[in-house]
């Protein structure tokens, strides 16, 4: 351990030094904002304290320690400061976990975080790091995590165990807890019981995606042009986030293409042109076994802001029973504001003689992995698999996708057995995967050596303040907690990780099948996940 301490000391050191200053100029900004905070919080506090403390009671600690009282405060200052550094930093991390992040990666001399870079990303005249980041930085891993002692799996059993035996989790649960740092399971309850997952599906699907394709890979759509005939051929690359909008923030822009396109037609001298489109790169049905559906366009490898008939980006919405047709349709009206004339478009595959005129990417595929785990984005979640099974050589519909996200988790030596995966968000019923696997998915993605991972982490909703957990938490512990979920009628699922009492960072699943009240069981769920946060659990 001395070694060990030897090592990291000078990279925490540099880390620390560099933090300090960022630190201190938020807390200037957030001092004020923090007052008003924590007098709104407090009846939260209230309400979250009597909530766990009946499991707090029974860990035993030492005579002089106040874990009471010390648990309330730090839930005091913890839902306060979130929500200070929400309103200082608008769509930042709220929690300041994601650029301690960061910061840790260059500590340690590895690429990573949402931007994979080397730095924070804290230019100026960018968010600061909130004030939180020094103690999320212990939590991830630093020297200090090798002195601070992990819970113990009888101190986990006694607090979780209770939480876990409540009727709305339904007829079948399975839960798992798991120290990132380590990758030591730490409690363990029908761990490789094999259970609907839901939409915690989509951490597997980012883990496979991101190590079949790489967190740099980029999304391609492109506009070709046969010279001899004079088809113009828009070729879609399986980016459901193609908008078209001219300001996506960084999202390939079908106006854009349009665009560059024109401008390439131009140049040639032609105003003229016969329109198609290729789907081509996924074969098979673009349907999923759920049917017609409000959560999930037909699969196809060419779509517009994921068929969406309204202007949402997120959550249900109407669709287009055939987003390909469209998205040519809505091309060609683009084309016709630069004085482009096109034919209706119809089907058509380019040639391997067709001249590329324009194209358009989409971010790095970290950022398309957090988007889609933020949001629980099912059209993103079903490109990902396609995309995963293009990369390695499967065909790219439902089945081959399933076959190529385990072949990528076996390949990390993640277990695997008695999983199955029938699509890439968790829509269909018939997926299965274990409490075991999904804990050891996000070990993996805290894994210093697996930094292209490390988007699996940042892109987890924080509880009361991000994508799906938005609205949770509300009274428990906002900013704390953050993880993927996953509902479905008679299904409940929950999994990510927490900082606990004592600075660990831990991984954990809830999987409860039979369930007969969603709210009821999504409760459920936050309260355990709430008890694990405030824990020392010893």
């Amino acid at each position: 351990m001395t070694r060990v301490a030897n090592a990291v000391r000078p990279r925490l050191t540099r880390a620390s030094d560099a933090v300090r200053p960022r630190i201190a100029r938020a807390a200037d900004v957030v001092r004020p904002r923090l007052a008003r905070a924590t007098t709104a919080a407090k009846p939260q506090v209230t309400r979250f304290a009597q909530a766990v403390k009946p499991q707090l009671d029974r860990i035993p600690r030492p005579k002089t320690a106040k874990t009471w009282h010390y648990t309330a405060g730090a839930a005091t200052a913890g839902l306060a400061l979130a929500a200070s550094v929400v309103t200082v930093a608008g769509p930042w991390d709220s929690t300041g976990q994601r650029t301690a992040e960061r910061d840790r990666a260059a500590a340690l001399d590895h690429t990573g975080g949402a931007d994979h870079d080397g730095s924070s990303g804290t230019a100026d005249g960018a968010p600061e790091p909130a004030p939180s980041a020094a103690s999320v930085l212990v939590g991830l891993g630093g020297a200090a995590n090798t002195v601070r002692s992990a819970p113990t799996g009888p101190g986990l059993a006694s607090v979780l165990g209770p939480l876990l035996k409540d009727p709305a989790l339904g007829t079948s649960r399975s839960a798992v807890v798991v120290d990132v740092a380590t990758g030591k399971r730490l409690y363990g309850e029908g761990a490789e019981r094999a259970l609907t997952p839901a939409s915690t599906t989509k951490i597997a699907t980012a883990v496979a995606a991101l190590t079949a394709l790489g967190a740099d890979h980029r999304l391609t759509t492109r506009a070709d042009l046969e010279a001899d005939t004079k088809e113009l051929v828009l070729v879609g690359g399986g980016d459901p986030t193609v908008t078209a909008h001219q300001d996506a923030q960084g999202w390939a822009s079908l106006r854009t293409l349009a665009d560059r396109t024109a401008a390439a037609l131009k140049k040639r001298d032609i105003r003229q042109v016969t329109l198609s489109y290729d789907t081509t790169l996924y074969p098979g049905t673009e349907l999923h076994p759920i049917g017609e559906n409000e959560n999930l366009a037909p699969v196809t490898a060419l779509m517009v802001d994921e068929g969406r008939m309204d202007d949402s980006t997120s959550g249900t919405a109407d669709r287009f029973e055939d987003p390909a047709t469209q998205a040519a349709r809505q091309f060609a009206g683009l084309l016709a504001a630069h004085g482009i004339k096109t034919t209706a478009p119809g089907p058509s595959k380019a040639t391997g003689r067709a001249e590329n005129l324009a194209t358009v990417s989409s971010p790095p595929l970290s950022a398309v992995v957090e988007r889609m785990l933020t949001n629980s984005d099912n059209d993103i979640a079903e490109a990902l698999a396609r995309q995963t099974a293009v990369a390695t050589g499967e065909r790219a519909d439902f089945d081959g996708a399933g076959r190529a996200i385990t072949a990528q988790l076996r390949k990390l030596g993640l277990p695997v057995k008695g999983v199955a995966f029938h699509d890439g968000s968790g829509l269909d019923r018939d997926d299965r995967l274990t409490a075991g696997l999904l804990t050891a998915l996000l070990a993996k993605a805290g894994d210093p050596s697996r930094p292209d991972l490390r988007p699996v982490l940042t892109g987890l909703p924080v509880a009361g303040f991000t994508g799906t957990l938005t609205t949770r938490y509300t009274d428990g512990a906002a900013g704390i907690v953050r993880a993927k979920t996953g509902t479905l009628n008679g299904v409940n699922t929950l999994a990510g990780t927490v900082v606990d009492h004592n600075g660990r960072l831990l991984a954990f699943a809830f999987l409860a099948s039979g369930t007969t009240n969603k709210d009821a069981a999504q409760s459920a769920l936050d309260r355990t996940a709430t008890a694990l946060a405030a824990c020392g659990c010893r």
